[in-house]
């Protein structure tokens, strides 16, 4: 009687002991995606500040129209939507 109450006990603690370790590898592989998730929005957010100063700088330096310093804009925010994917993978 007491073989199987030892055996049934060992089952017990390595099942809770596997369940353990499936939940906390699931926590670190969310927590790796948060920080890849983080580091792409700062990214994204520094591409979008970067195209509004070089389209304000575009404006003011080479006084040119609107819509060609726009096209620079675009593929500034552009580079950094690139750059954001390249962090996510």
């Amino acid at each position: 009687m007491s073989e199987s109450r030892i055996g049934i006990w060992r089952r017990t603690v390595g099942t809770l002991t596997a369940v353990g370790l499936l939940a906390l590898s699931g926590a670190a592989l969310a927590t790796d995606q948060s920080q890849q998730r983080q580091e792409g929005r700062d990214t994204n957010q520094s591409a979008k500040q970067d195209a509004r100063s070089e389209k304000v700088d575009c404006r003011a330096t080479n006084q040119q129209s609107n819509a060609a310093c726009r096209q620079d804009k675009r593929e500034t925010k552009q580079d950094g939507r690139e750059e954001k994917r390249d962090i996510k993978y």
